[in-house]
């Protein structure tokens, strides 16, 4: 079930860069998609031409044309194969001067290695599992078919460069597979300071008014779907160890969240509040006083990156990659994603106003640093360097971005 291998073709210095874009799926309430969608307008407005290879995207944005790849599928394995063996088909067809893919699939000459990498994964999630589920995983034919996938991809002679969303993800790739370092280009995501800023704390009220928070109380949000890897039975472990004056406020969805439901009112009667998949998050972080997420494992978490623009201080772990830029500008605290103990600590350190104030103030200013010109600059960067492979060019990208 290989992959066709697709020609590349050369640049073209003098017609306007034709950049194209694949990515599976999008969903209104997701951290990459909208990383894709934000990505897309800024460089459209730096005169790239763009095309979208996807199953859907029903975003509504007028900046692209997608390229519907959506063959008939039957389970996730089928569904990867046969998205990527239809995308490499039409980019054949359509000869983009590059390809930058946010899927694994051999015809690209960028991977966005925005999911990290599945090995990594799979081991973090091993981890915390019982015999049962480990020998579910090894078993489960899906996993042996990304990480083949994984292989091919970071051996194929096409591929000219990684963008590591993180330093952490930069260092698991030279860790397991023998990869030019110079290929590997740590570019940050950025975040939106303006439509995610300090300014969202008029919104605490009314969140406060509508879940039945106390007025006085200590906030924690959770922000994120999947909850599992998000870490939020760790998250209502760790608040049970608190006083009863500090809250969690839970955004996102799970289709087991009954279970978590039950797990809070069992552990902290009262104190955490579900409120579903919110498509504009922005008032629930105004709501809080600092924000949670003891991911399991999280290349980069874009919630922590608003969170941080919101002046939010930050309670993750250690395989979250958005914890290095929180550590660096001392905005919150990392633990193990499983060290409750630790975490219960690291949450009662915030709940100090001095400390959380410090934690804030260097929260916003990390934010500031990660700016959509400040991305798009650095992608065009790459861009110009894999089309114009000369020495001046290549030293101008650099590893690390």
């Amino acid at each position: 079930m290989a992959d066709p291998i697709v020609t590349e073709q050369a640049a073209k210095p003098t017609a306007p860069l034709q950049l194209a874009i694949v990515r599976q799926r999008y969903t209104p309430y997701g951290g990459a998609e909208r990383f894709v969608s934000d990505a897309m307008q800024a460089l459209q407005q730096v005169g790239v031409k763009l095309s979208l290879y996807t199953r859907e995207w029903p975003g509504g944005d007028s900046i692209f044309q997608p390229v519907i790849c959506n063959p008939f599928y039957l389970g996730s394995l089928w569904r990867d194969w046969s998205f990527g063996r239809a995308v490499c088909k039409a980019i054949g067809i359509h000869q983009p001067d590059l390809v930058q893919s946010h899927e694994r699939i051999r015809c690209c000459d960028i991977f966005r290695a925005g999911d990290g990498l599945h090995r990594v994964w799979l081991a973090e999630r091993r981890r915390h599992l019982s015999w049962l589920g480990k020998l579910s995983i090894t078993l489960n034919p899906t996993h042996h078919f990304r990480l083949a996938v994984e292989n091919r991809l970071f051996a194929s002679p096409r591929l000219k460069a990684v963008i590591c969303i993180s330093e952490m993800i930069r260092d698991e790739m030279l860790s397991h597979f023998p990869i030019d370092p110079a290929k590997l280009h740590v570019i940050y995501n950025a975040v939106d300071t303006s439509r995610f800023s300090p300014e969202l704390r008029e919104h605490r009220t009314a969140i406060f008014e509508r879940y039945g928070i106390p007025q006085e109380s200590n906030l924690f949000v959770f922000i994120g779907s999947g909850f599992d890897r998000k870490g939020l039975a760790p998250a209502i472990e760790a608040l049970a160890g608190l006083h009863d004056s500090t809250h969690l406020l839970v955004v996102g969805k799970d289709k087991r969240a009954k279970q978590y439901e039950q797990l809070a009112q069992r552990l902290c009667p009262g104190r955490v509040h579900f409120a579903g998949p919110q498509k504009d998050p922005r008032p629930f972080y105004g709501a809080a006083d600092a924000f949670i997420l003891p991911t399991l494992y999280d290349p980069l978490s874009n919630a922590v990156l608003e969170a941080l623009a919101c002046g939010l201080p930050v309670v993750t772990s250690f395989k979250c990659g958005a914890g290095e830029i929180v550590a660096a500008h001392a905005a919150g605290f990392r633990s193990d994603a499983r060290d409750i103990p630790a975490m219960t600590s690291n949450m009662t350190r915030l709940l100090d106003p001095g400390t959380r104030q410090q934690c804030a103030e260097n929260a916003r200013r990390a934010a500031l640093t990660l700016s959509s010109e400040a991305m798009t600059s650095r992608l065009l960067d790459l861009y110009s360097s894999l089309l114009d492979p000369s020495p001046q060019s290549a030293s101008s990208t650099g590893e690390r971005l």
